[in-house]
């Protein structure tokens, strides 16, 4: 996906002082905007096709969702209002290795199964409050406020509490939760009406401004002249939406999954930022 001159200088920038080791194992694929990817004190809007480092971090806005997937087979999803840290990642005597972080928000983390022939050794931090050790398994999870959760779908987990205690689960629909003030709550068993509840939380939805692979664009004409455009423009990217200069005053939005996501986000544009011209376009 084309990105402005300005974040590939800023995302070129900061890959100079980035591991080497990181490089490929983690890409963003699709977004419900809007998004942020933050990198060395700098903040880009999250769109599809970037590549994340070590020490990057992804935030989702009210409404979103991203899929990241990881090069060892398995896939990220994010909810809304979510912060996601690759602390780190590397491949070692064949192992995947990685450290993620989730300060806040829904997230699933899933592995194919293709992927699952991978020896992989992953590490999920959340909130601050506990760990999950994957080697290869379905799991969604939540870090909020009130508790802390995480629930196995499918697969083996092992979840260090923050009395530093370690429980197995094992069985599908399990779950450990735990306040952050508190010892973790005994393992128990979810009914599968509330995991489809939270599941939805983590996943794109069809028809919203979701921006990936597809054929569909959001054109903005709205702008009078190029510095009316190019703050329009800056706008735009730090409210996390992926805007691309077009020309020498239209501004436009690329990818989207579909019309129907087009059209959602051209509506979302109009009302949020008061665009007068705003067009969809294949």
């Amino acid at each position: 996906m084309k990105r402005t001159l300005h974040a590939i200088l800023l995302l070129a920038a900061s890959a100079v002082v980035a591991s080497a080791a990181t490089a490929g194992v983690a890409t963003i694929e699709s977004v419900q905007v809007p998004a942020w990817l933050d990198r060395g004190g700098l903040t880009v809007p999250a769109a599809p096709g970037i590549e994340l480092q070590a020490g990057d971090t992804l935030r989702t806005g009210r409404g979103a969702r991203l899929l990241l997937k990881l090069s060892e087979g398995s896939a990220v999803k994010l909810g809304e209002n979510a912060q996601f840290t690759l602390e780190s990642a590397q491949r070692k005597n064949r192992v995947f290795q990685a450290a993620l972080s989730v300060l806040s928000g829904a997230f699933r983390f899933t592995t194919s199964a293709l992927g699952k022939a991978q020896p992989r050794e992953v590490q999920v931090r959340v909130a601050r409050n506990f760990t999950i050790g994957i080697r290869g398994t379905d799991l969604w999870g939540r870090g909020r406020e009130d508790k802390d959760i995480v629930c196995l779908i499918e697969g083996k987990i092992d979840v260090t509490g923050n009395d530093n205690k370690t429980e197995k689960l094992d069985q599908p629909l399990q779950f450990f939760r735990s306040t952050r003030t508190a010892s973790p709550e005994p393992v128990a068993l979810l009914e599968a009406k509330q995991l489809e509840v939270w599941a939805a939380e983590t996943e794109i939805t069809p028809g919203k401004a979701a921006i990936g692979k597809g054929a569909w664009k959001v054109i903005i004409s709205g702008p009078a002249s190029r510095d009316v455009a190019q703050a329009a423009n800056r706008q735009l990217r730090a409210a996390g939406y992926p805007a691309e200069k077009s020309g020498d005053s239209a501004l436009v939005i690329g990818h989207l999954n579909g019309e129907a996501e087009a059209r959602d986000l051209a509506d979302r544009l109009v009302a949020e930022f008061g665009f007068a011209d705003v067009k969809v376009s294949k």
